[in-house]
């Protein structure tokens, strides 16, 4: 339930503040939009426009005497705005029909006058509404605040406050029940959270499931929104709206979770509709660029069904990708599948450093296995090797953990390699695509492909996605993914709690550098 007076709601007074900008229009031939800022001199101004939480150029013309007009057929229906010099501006909404509006500064919100738009009239009515209203609770907490909690005063004023938000409930309710037609009703409506029933007890008062409000609020959370009107998409409400849902607020950030509930949300839209679209962009690009590790699977697993999946028809349910850009997307969601957490990757069988035996890691028995792909010609690498023998032979060799490293050694960098193993003493398994090795790869592979390796080890950078090297995978004793992209420092902290050590020595160094990169 929503209420304009408590602080930490999801409808906070900051979101309600998205809208009280906002004018609506009634139906009508015309799509004119005309505004009248009084004591504006002649100036350029534009007309912005949002799509999510992003306000972008929408068009542009010249005010004269304080008047200016846009042709309203050229936007989509959603929340727009005058943006003036100084980069002040008002919002209102465009819904294909005509705007007229009369201003003056500096406060555009308390001097606008509808001359036209009956869903306008209806909608800063209910914005001086929130205004009053929130200036009463404001000064009455700020007086009850000076009281004592035990005090009848203080207890009245509470009622006081308590009778406000009621109030201000029943208007929002009233409002959205008599124009659940218009579109200032959806945004309103679209604006609240859901009201939460009482916890249900048993006989003796007790919660009979202490999560009961949680669960409700989560599998009702979209009953608010329409999530077959395209327009809710050019408001910053939705963007909101699914920036709570998908986030910690919410749901527990493990990749697993967000997928099944990314499923769920997005399966109930049109896959045709702009709702679509927007949602399934979101949850993909925000879940490939986020820093929780293995959330890269919410990428992959998204990638698979929304984008690289087709129809009888050969579409892919991305409509608005280009085929080339497509295509890039699905390559890299087609290498990144074996890469997520809990898939067992592919296996690398290359040579050690005396270029004749070969090693791979599906052989290794160990409680644990650590894949690291490193160069000695990379400058984090040199930092961070050492570091890993020192936690290797100091630590997690007596716990059956062991180390697969795999490197590039062609051409002067097999010296190299071999040189950087001696003289910081590895002494985990170290393998690497020799030059030899390469050169004969490259003149016949069926010389080594299927007996000893296979193509994706041969091609490990690809099949890895080493776009930048040292880079860390730990593997289980089934060797799936449980953890990936760590510091040596981390990986030791990562290990230490996998394994239960109660109070473990510390012997890597945290370090903020090796970390961010």
């Amino acid at each position: 339930m929503i209420s304009v007076l408590k602080t930490g709601s999801y409808a906070s007074w900051k979101q309600l503040l998205v809208v009280l900008f906002v004018s609506l229009s009634f139906s009508g031939f015309s799509q004119k939009m005309r505004f009248k800022v009084e004591n504006q001199s002649d100036t350029t101004v534009f007309l912005i426009k949002y799509y999510g939480k992003n306000l972008v150029y929408a068009d542009t013309a010249e005010m004269k005497k304080g008047i200016v007009e846009f042709d309203g057929k050229k936007q989509k229906p959603g929340i727009l705005g005058l943006l003036l010099p100084g980069q002040k501006y008002f919002e209102f909404i465009y819904n294909n029909e005509e705007v007229h509006l009369e201003t003056s500064k500096p406060d555009f919100i308390t001097q606008m006058k509808v001359k036209k738009s009956v869903e306008n009239t209806i909608f800063f009515a209910y914005i001086q509404m929130i205004n009053d209203n929130r200036k009463k609770a404001t000064d009455l907490s700020t007086k009850r605040d000076a009281l004592d909690k035990s005090s009848t005063e203080y207890a009245a004023l509470t009622e006081e406050i308590k009778n406000i938000s009621t109030s201000v409930l029943d208007y929002q309710k009233n409002l959205i029940a008599t124009h659940s037609d218009k579109l200032v009703g959806k945004i309103v409506k679209m604006s609240m959270d859901i009201e939460i029933p009482e916890t249900p007890k048993d006989e003796k008062g007790k919660p009979i499931d202490s999560l009961f409000a949680y669960l409700y609020f989560r599998s009702h959370f979209w009953d608010n929104i329409d999530l077959k009107d395209d327009r809710l998409v050019n408001t910053s409400v939705l963007h909101s709206k699914l920036e709570y849902y998908f986030g910690q607020n919410m749901l527990v950030q493990h990749p697993d979770t967000i997928v099944k509930f990314a499923y769920d949300f997005v399966d109930r839209l049109d896959q045709k509709s702009e709702m679509f679209k927007y949602s399934v962009v979101y949850i993909t690009s925000t879940f490939e660029k986020s820093k929780i590790i293995g959330m890269d699977k919410v990428f992959v697993r998204m990638g698979q069904k929304y984008y690289c999946s087709r129809n009888a028809e050969g579409k892919s349910p991305a409509y608005w990708m280009e085929e080339d850009k497509l295509k890039d997307l699905c390559e890299k969601v087609e290498t990144n599948k074996n890469l997520v957490f809990g898939i067992v990757p592919p296996n690398i069988s290359l040579r050690d450093t005396s270029d004749t035996k070969w090693k791979d890691f599906y052989s290794i028995k160990a409680d644990y296995t650590i894949l690291y792909f490193w160069d000695p010609e990379c400058g984090h690498c040199k930092k961070t090797t050492p570091k890993l023998e020192k936690l290797y032979s100091e630590k997690l060799k007596a716990r059956n953990v062991e180390v697969f490293a795999v490197s590039k050694a062609i051409g002067d960098e097999f010296g190299k390699w071999k040189k950087f193993i001696k003289d910081n003493k590895l002494s985990f398994i170290n393998v690497g695509l020799t030059d030899r090795l390469y050169r004969d790869a490259v003149e016949n592979a069926t010389l080594f492909v299927p007996k000893y390796t296979t193509l994706e080890a041969l091609n490990f950078h690809d099949t890895y996605d080493l776009y930048a090297t040292p880079k860390i995978f730990v593997l289980d004793k089934d060797k799936k993914i449980i953890s990936k992209s760590l510091s040596i420092s981390q990986l030791e902290d990562f290990l230490d709690r996998m394994q239960n050590i109660p109070n473990p020595i510390k012997l890597i160094p945290e370090d903020k550098t090796e970390e961010a990169h």
